[in-house]
């Protein structure tokens, strides 16, 4: 492990930035987005090492809408790089309030032919349509053996809880195709606390299997993290190809002071070591809705992997 990385993980890499996504693309740069505070924009920041994310300017990819489906609550963006064309998928509600619980989001699309994310036009590619219109977000997505795969949380009207995680076939960057096959609802007693939820999957591809870590219960202390677990040859629409971690592998430390580590994302070092990126508080009491709480920091940390081939999270540090 590299001196470098022992500090990252130690220290925030950005500030007030909650559901963090770093994409390590071939140009040497590692690009950045995240969750803003306010809830109302996509910035986008690049940098040739995870330390200089701090301190790399913003730029602002899109803003929120006045009105409609796409004025409130602008969630956990994510960039991806897809034959030659960057995407951005992100969450967006027509309202910032709550209908038993639950709020109104759904999945959205921006693209941009430009080389530099940074630069050129984001086109709006509409909604991503599943088999229910009901709350969805945090979407990711991966490729394997040539085919693009959707992994995202939504609300099964006929499932109690917030969100469970499903995956689907990819007709284009922003359109599914074939069967939409849940692979995990909330089950375990770490998975139900506060709210039932599984969210904020991402996808890392090592040993002969694929992982999707994801993200449970609510927003405060009690935030943690979960794993499923799929051999690289099997049907990844059958749900019974799954396995899931039967306790959290990321969770809270108090010892160190940090709190709701979650919504991952992976990447590498500058030396090509395994990275978590992920958010964390620094203080356990909150005052008011975690969710408006602007001190979700996000955080670097290098992990290794156990002796049968997954990944050794540790713990927050």
């Amino acid at each position: 492990m590299n001196n470098n990385l022992i500090k990252l993980s130690a220290d925030p890499i950005v500030l007030q930035r909650a559901d963090p996504w770093v994409y390590k693309h071939t140009d040497g740069y590692y690009y950045f987005t995240a969750s803003v505070p306010e809830y109302d924009r996509i910035e986008v920041r690049r940098s040739t090492t995870l330390a200089g994310l701090q301190d790399a300017e913003p730029s602002v990819a899109w803003r929120k809408y006045e009105t409609g489906p796409l004025s409130a609550n602008i969630w956990a963006p994510e960039i991806h790089y897809i034959d030659n064309k960057w995407y951005i998928y992100f969450a967006a509600a027509k309202s910032a309030e709550t209908d038993n619980g639950l709020f109104d989001h759904r999945m959205f699309v921006l693209e941009n032919e430009s080389a530099n994310p940074l630069e050129g036009i984001w086109v709006e590619r509409g909604q991503v349509r599943t088999r229910f219109e009901s709350f969805a977000l945090d979407a990711t997505m991966f490729r394997h053996r040539d085919v693009l795969y959707y992994v995202w949380a939504q609300k099964d009207p006929n499932i109690k809880g917030n969100s469970n995680l499903y995956i689907s076939e990819m007709a284009n960057p922003w359109t599914l195709k074939g069967d939409q096959a849940m692979i995990s609802t909330p089950e375990y007693p770490w998975e139900v606390i506060g709210y039932l939820v599984n969210e904020g999957p991402a996808v890392i591809k090592r040993n002969g299997r694929i992982f999707i870590s994801y993200s449970a219960s609510a927003t405060d202390y009690n935030y943690c993290m979960g794993l499923l677990t799929a051999d690289e040859n099997a049907d990844l629409l059958d749900p019974a190809s799954w396995t899931k971690s039967p306790e959290p592998v990321f969770r809270t430390n108090e010892a160190v002071g940090l709190y709701g580590p979650g919504h991952n994302s992976f990447t590498v070092d500058e030396n090509g070591q395994d990275v978590l990126i992920y958010h964390a508080r620094d203080y356990k009491e909150i005052e008011g809705d975690p969710l408006y709480d602007p001190n979700r920091h996000a955080r670097a940390q290098a992990f290794g992997w156990k002796p049968d081939g997954t990944p050794d999270f540790g713990l927050p540090k």
